[in-house]
């Protein structure tokens, strides 16, 4: 990692981590709270249909109205106290004070024993702020920035895969209130689960068959097939952007690395370097859509901590349920209650649009 890290305490106990050229020193007297902090706990519920837990967390409705007319991801300035006690900063993580996943661990989260079945919501929720001004969005940051992002969710995936019981690190972004952004400032999250999430077990399970067929890694098959395809956005020597052939939402892209590798804490700093060339490039060219900027949501898909990491390969999905200026896709019963999707934009065409889009930084 080529971002220096430092650490500190909030007031109320919680942990911050800054990355950045250099390490920042903030007044720990400064936060948003005193006292020591206490998370509300969570329920793990499970869906016996559906073969998965839900998380119940009440709690986290009152995080919205938490944060009141000061942002809390602004650097604390005189009596501005903001969750970052930091005059200014480069990328700061904390643990988030409103928790979907909380409870204390463990041993077993198999669901076993009679209906109805329920565990403590064990893991960590965390929160990465990628620049302490308020108006830059993600799609402007410069590459270097965004290297340190990567650098900061490589971190956090290491550090919290080694945590006892965690078994998914998932790493995300919300921009846009139109997509459940509480906050404009730009920062995204980091989720430690104490299960595989459902998603990333059905690609696992993909992954596994092909691999018991003998066709090998699915995920550079699909790589593989993308780079050769008219749906490519935009390629480099380590990663390649594009528009999936059987792509669910009105812009949808995934970035993939040529090399075959289980998480971002595998990458190499080249490959890091040319992620962030990209993944920048690329939420430009949602921002320079007709009816942009759009909202959009940003997925690591990440190999599972303890199990089939080498039949899994990393990846990002970026998508927006904007279709430019149609106004959003709204989810029907066939796609909420049946879990099939109706795709109404091609993805060929939304890969020549997103091609078309001027990319510059200076891209408004």
């Amino acid at each position: 990692m080529t971002a220096t890290r430092s650490s500190d305490r909030l007031p109320d106990g919680r942990e911050i981590y800054y990355y950045g050229e250099a390490p920042i020193l903030a007044d720990p007297s400064d936060g948003p709270s005193a006292g020591h902090w206490t998370p509300d706990r969570s329920e793990l519920r499970w869906d016996p249909l559906m073969e998965e837990w839900v998380i119940v967390a009440p709690h986290r409705r009152r995080r919205a109205a938490a944060t009141g007319a000061l942002c809390p991801l602004c650097p604390t300035r005189g009596d501005d106290l903001t969750e970052i006690p930091a005059a200014r900063y480069d990328v700061a993580v904390f643990e988030n004070r409103f928790p979907a996943l909380s409870g204390p661990w463990t041993a077993d989260f198999a669901p076993v024993g009679p209906l109805p079945r329920s565990a403590a919501a064990a893991g960590r929720c965390e929160v990465i702020s990628y620049s302490s001004e308020h108006d830059v969005t993600p799609a402007l940051l410069p590459a270097a920035r965004l290297v340190t992002v990567i650098e900061a969710l490589a971190d956090r995936t290491a550090e919290l895969g080694a945590m006892p019981g965690v078994q998914y690190v998932f790493c995300f972004e919300n921009h846009g209130a139109e997509v459940g952004a509480t906050v404009s400032h730009a920062h995204g999250q980091v989720y430690a689960y104490p299960f595989v999430p459902p998603r990333i077990a059905r690609m696992r399970d993909a992954a596994r068959h092909s691999a018991a067929r003998g066709a090998g890694c699915l995920f550079c098959e699909v790589q593989r097939q993308e780079a050769a395809g008219s749906r490519v956005v935009e390629r480099g020597d380590h990663w390649t952007a594009f528009v999936p052939y059987a792509a669910r939402w009105p812009y949808e892209i995934h970035l993939y690395p040529r090399r075959h590798l289980p998480d971002l804490a595998a990458l190499t700093p080249a490959e890091r370097a040319e992620l962030a060339q990209l993944y920048g490039s690329v939420l430009r060219r949602l921002a320079g859509l007709p009816g942009g900027p759009l909202p959009y949501m940003a997925l690591w898909i990440q190999a599972p901590v303890t199990e089939d990491r080498e039949v899994f390969h990393l990846h990002l999905q970026i998508f927006t349920d904007r279709a430019g200026t149609g106004g959003p896709k709204r989810l029907a019963a066939g796609e909420l209650g049946a879990g099939v999707f109706v795709s109404e934009v091609d993805p060929e065409r939304a890969a020549e649009e997103l091609r078309a889009v001027r990319t510059s930084a200076g891209l408004e």
